[in-house]
């Protein structure tokens, strides 16, 4: 017994040592950022931004390679199926790793299991708006409003399974009240929608409503935040009135499972690095997104909950993967 205990033992310290030693080489050829977004979108833009930096510090250059498409599971599904050796990442977000696998038929990664958490980069957060012309001001009355009158509130959304959708499920959940469910293809069209009057409210990105709000086009009831938001202590939540509610993305840089835990640390030390460089920070701030610089543990439970989150709200109303 004691013998194959020191087995053990030795083995185990063998492949820590083998780790050690990969991470102490790492990276010796440029490393390979899948955005499956297009040029333009926040996971390209800071794809490019914090890689430019990181490939500065690791002295390997971080190159990017767009692969858009359906809803991002194009890209993401070849990130999966690299090796895991560290030299390919990819940049994901809350949309097409925890809502997309709950609403979309057939996608081809599982999010929990086929990717090594590497960096949370930032979180964002969704504001709920309503046409101006509506009689209810704060989240009090309006949800007052939306209980004595069952079915009469309409809502739009960006698509039946989109997150905004989602998001509006997850309020109902909390509140409690039946609505009218008017989906659009695309958020402009669903912004245009509201601030015509030809739909009541909807759950959309705070940053895209922002000049909406400051306009007098659409009227801000609440920001989906946990707390005040530091840069706009003055807006209300909806957590204010309705205890435990948040919704919001996030974006962080993923590996393909099983990817050495010495090569994953030196890129999450590399990128909260260069996430904490006051330029970075500040254009990240300039796009509403929150920074973050945690350990891939953390981003690994994020990535969890929020998952989970969504995916109780798909099967509570019945979805069905489209």
């Amino acid at each position: 017994m004691k013998q194959a205990i020191r087995i053990v033992s030795l083995l185990i310290a063998c492949a820590c040592a083998a780790g050690t030693a990969l991470a102490q080489k790492y990276p010796t050829k440029s490393i390979r950022v899948i955005v499956p977004q297009p040029p333009g979108d926040p996971c390209d833009t800071f794809g490019r931004l914090i890689g430019y930096k990181v490939g500065e510090r690791l002295g390997q250059q971080l190159v990017v390679d767009n692969r858009p498409g359906a809803g991002g599971t194009i890209g993401l599904a070849l990130a999966a199926k690299a090796p895991s050796d560290g030299y390919t990442i990819a940049c994901g977000q809350g949309g097409n790793m925890s809502v997309i696998p709950h609403t979309m038929k057939n996608v081809p990664y599982d999010a929990l299991k086929d990717f090594t958490p590497v960096a949370l980069v930032a979180t964002n957060y969704l504001a709920l708006v309503v046409y101006p012309g509506t009689p209810y001001k704060n989240v009090a009355e309006f949800v007052k409003y939306l209980k004595a009158n069952p079915g009469k509130v309409s809502f739009a959304s960006n698509g039946e399974g989109a997150f905004v959708h989602m998001a509006t499920e997850l309020f109902r959940s909390y509140v409690g009240f039946q609505y009218l469910h008017v989906p659009f293809k695309g958020v402009s069209v669903m912004v245009q929608e509201v601030m015509a009057g030809r739909v009541d409210a909807a759950f959309g990105s705070f940053t895209g409503l922002y000049p909406f709000i400051t306009s007098g086009r659409v009227r801000l009831l609440g920001i989906a935040k946990a707390t005040r938001a530091p840069n706009y202590p003055d807006l209300p939540t909806i957590a204010e009135t309705v205890p435990g509610f948040s919704s919001g993305g996030w974006f962080g840089f993923v590996a393909p499972a099983n990817v050495p835990k010495p090569v994953i640390a030196v890129l999450n030390r590399e990128m909260n690095a260069a996430m904490k460089l006051p330029d970075v920070r500040a254009k990240l701030e300039q796009l509403g997104l929150e920074v973050w610089t945690e350990s891939p543990e953390y981003f690994g439970r994020l990535m969890k909950s929020e998952y989970d989150k969504y995916g109780k709200v798909a099967h509570d109303i019945g979805l069905v993967p489209k």
